[in-house]
């Protein structure tokens, strides 16, 4: 990408396009394209045609979506469904007949089978069925990125698709109700440090494995893919490596500082047993995650409570 180049970011607000601004100014670009939701919903496709018409991008990067935690997916799932594919098809198209010379669109490590073999590897997609507490979800994203496989196959258009695991970082979402496994149980162990609680509760039975990228990690990947890659495959952006939930509760306890007991509640759901990527073909394009995940929990933990979202 030439540094003067317009650069669409759909979801700039958001932890992931948040970032991946921030990083696009590091490495020198100044035409970044970032009409807020009140003057562009991506929902309406007449806007977002007009949008594509009017600015012309050069470059555009889907990172806005639906998203939610493990009960918000499972109570929502004909809303995530209708708006993210509806969101990633006005996006897609728009782009396209506006003649943009890059897309890269970001799905999310649930496409993947429920019993998939793991390490996942990008071939697995569509081999079984999928989780159920996110299928909607899931099935909006499989949409996007093969829309970006069809468009490239017909039209010769250079859309590509990225695979991130489970992110976290400052910026997330801590919603009570609303968030994800790190930003709800991060904020769930500091409001127990503060009011002397003596215990903390864990959805779930503690066992299914879970693995967590940093957001900056994640932003440096989205840059390296946009200036380099041009291949049609969907490529995975993870760690490679998973940490059990209740290995997680653990050291959010000590990150947290709180001194009180864990208890598992297995009434509710655990979701996918296991899920972590298999991340050689981007390993093989030179990238690789540099902050560990307690090294990346503590700064999230000091963000988030720099920033006021949690009492000191």
């Amino acid at each position: 990408m030439n540094k003067n180049s317009s650069v669409y970011v759909a979801g700039h607000s958001g932890l992931v396009g948040s970032n991946l601004v921030h990083r696009l100014r590091e490495g020198g670009h100044s035409n970044i394209l970032t009409p807020p939701r009140s003057e562009l919903d991506l929902l309406d496709q007449q806007a977002v045609s007009r949008f594509f018409e009017k600015e012309r991008p050069e470059y555009a990067v889907i990172c806005a979506a639906k998203v939610g935690g493990i009960l918000f997916n499972n109570d929502y799932q004909a809303d995530f469904l209708y708006e993210n594919v509806l969101l990633a098809s006005n996006v897609i198209h728009a782009a396209h007949l506006s003649g943009v010379k890059k897309l890269l669109f970001l799905g999310s490590s649930c496409i993947y089978p429920r019993q998939a073999p793991q390490p996942i590897r990008e071939e697995y997609l569509l081999s079984g069925p999928l989780e159920p507490t996110n299928e909607g979800y899931a099935l909006a994203k499989i949409v996007g990125l093969k829309l970006c496989e069809k468009y490239r196959r017909q039209y010769g258009r250079n859309f590509i698709s990225a695979m991130p695991t489970n992110l976290y970082g400052p910026g997330d979402n801590f919603h009570p109700d609303h968030s994800h496994v790190i930003p709800g149980m991060m904020r769930r162990f500091h409001e127990a440090k503060v009011s002397g609680a003596k215990q903390v509760g864990i959805w779930g039975s503690g066992s299914p494995m879970r693995e967590f990228l940093f957001i900056e990690d994640l932003a440096e990947a989205l840059y390296m893919l946009m200036e380099r890659y041009e291949g049609a495959d969907t490529i995975n952006v993870g760690t490679g490596q998973d940490v059990s939930i209740s290995e997680l509760a653990t050291l959010m306890r000590e990150v947290t500082g709180f001194q009180g007991e864990i208890v598992y509640d297995r009434t509710k759901p655990d979701g996918m047993m296991r899920k972590v990527l298999d991340v050689s073909r981007i390993h093989e394009l030179g990238w690789s995650p540099k902050i560990s995940l307690r090294a990346g929990l503590e700064k999230t933990y000091d963000w988030a409570v720099k920033s006021g979202i949690f009492a000191a």
